[in-house]
């Protein structure tokens, strides 16, 4: 039996969605920034199968963290494809739930402009 401190607290992980406005867009943002294995199709089933089978983020940590960035403005440029992607996200974020190691997913809003 593994000792509970061999294992990594958590894991975090980055997505920024700078620039994206589609679907395309979304999916290579999240195989660059999310360093997805070679075998990631580009599409939203093969998201959804990446998101639950994380052994390509090393050793299982006691919780995983996602924060996106940028998600308002994606959200704003496809909001039917930002529609598909928190759906895969809120069910990726059930599924590590049931199974004893939290996923969180953190949508960040774009940074407020400068006032005046």
């Amino acid at each position: 039996m593994t000792p509970p401190h061999s294992r990594p607290v958590r894991y975090t992980a980055e997505l920024h969605l700078d620039g994206v406005t589609d679907k395309a867009g979304f999916l290579d943002r999240c195989a660059r920034d999310l360093a997805l294995p070679a075998w990631f199709g580009r599409n939203w089933d093969a998201l959804a199968d990446v998101l639950t089978d994380l052994s390509w983020w090393g050793p299982r940590p006691q919780e995983y963290l996602l924060r996106v960035h940028g998600w308002s403005a994606f959200r704003r440029a496809a909001p039917h494809d930002a529609a598909t992607a928190a759906g895969i996200l809120t069910d990726t974020e059930t599924y590590w739930a049931s199974r004893g190691t939290p996923l969180t997913v953190v949508l960040d809003p774009l940074p407020a402009p400068p006032p005046g």
